[in-house]
């Protein structure tokens, strides 16, 4: 494996995400939350992984599910959950909500509500920064469903005819909202749409976050070298249904149990253990440490005033 940073603030992120989806549940349960949530729990090694390979200077899009992407890019969690919850102290102002964190400070320049819509705004990004001859990448997240829009032909197709500094990353969950992969799409490796387009397709085991970061690197670094872009088939699961109201019946009995056998968080604090890095009750001791920071976090959000009339009216165009 490529030499890396230390894994426990990997660890340490990882357990943040977890608990920031969890308490994000509770919050939408206690009415604290409008409209709906779409959680990320299991697929805690995509983000972290990706996003440890990233310049500080690179850019990301991701999608409505992307409350890990945020946190991993160094959102801080409060601004988080202060959007979540409409307050004036979120990262958007309290306007955007669950499906639109963004933060330019830190890189990443949009969530999506949209299906497919943040591949081409990472591809404008990305020519930005060839045409600008400046050594930067953007890298664009986006599930399973997306490989079935039009805008991820057309962004593959442009990217590899413009050698665009872009790393494509599915998060293939295997489920496109209600339905099961298998039922929309003719092929088992979504890898493999990248063959038409003449750039590598990668399958990565997504609930490994060494080997999350291992592939995304090296494709950064061939896209910060000139040699286009790649897609990374980050193959993990969501544990939670599509959204806050979807009970995930329609899964075959025992995936769930299947997958939670290789949890992302327990295959790295394994690996923390056996090194010698983190003990099993080093690993609790720090879980309840983030949990009582995750708490205080929302418990500030909660207490901030919405925005006023006329902050909201700031951002409404009037022609």
């Amino acid at each position: 494996m490529t030499d890396r940073p230390d894994h426990i603030p990997w660890f340490r992120k990882m357990l943040e995400i977890r608990l920031f989806e969890e308490k994000v549940q509770e919050l939408f349960m206690a009415g604290l939350i409008e409209g709906t949530t779409h959680l990320c729990q299991g697929q805690e090694a995509v983000p972290v992984g990706a996003v440890a390979a990233m310049h500080a200077d690179d850019v990301l899009t991701n999608t409505y599910r992307g409350h890990g992407e945020a946190l991993a890019r160094g959102m801080d969690a409060e601004a988080a959950f202060a959007e979540l919850m409409g307050r004036s102290s979120g990262c958007c102002g309290g306007v955007g909500g669950s499906m639109h964190l963004t933060d330019f400070s830190k890189g990443n320049v949009g969530a999506n509500a949209i299906v497919g819509a943040g591949l081409p705004i990472a591809l404008g990004c990305a020519m930005a920064f060839k045409l600008r001859e400046e050594p930067r990448v953007a890298l664009t997240f986006f599930g399973d469903g997306a490989t079935n829009i039009g805008t991820f032909h057309e962004s593959l197709n442009m990217a590899a005819v413009w050698k665009a500094p872009i790393v494509f990353v599915i998060t293939n969950n295997l489920y496109g909202e209600y339905s099961p992969l298998r039922s929309t799409t003719p092929i088992e490796d979504l890898a493999r749409r990248a063959d038409p387009f003449g750039i590598p397709g990668v399958v990565v085991d997504g609930q490994d976050v060494d080997i999350v970061y291992d592939n995304t690197l090296s494709a950064i670094e061939r896209a910060r070298s000139g040699g286009g872009a790649t897609l990374l088939e980050m193959k993990t699961y969501r544990y939670r249904g599509h959204s806050r109201a979807d009970p995930a019946k329609y899964r075959p009995d025992g995936e769930l149990e299947a997958w939670k056998a290789r949890d992302p968080i327990d295959i790295l604090g394994g690996r923390l253990a056996s090194e010698g890095q983190l003990s099993a009750e080093e690993q609790q001791n720090l879980r309840k440490e983030v949990s009582a920071e995750i708490d205080a976090a929302a418990d500030r959000a909660a207490a901030a005033p919405p925005p006023t009339f006329e902050e909201i009216q700031s951002y409404v165009y009037a022609g």
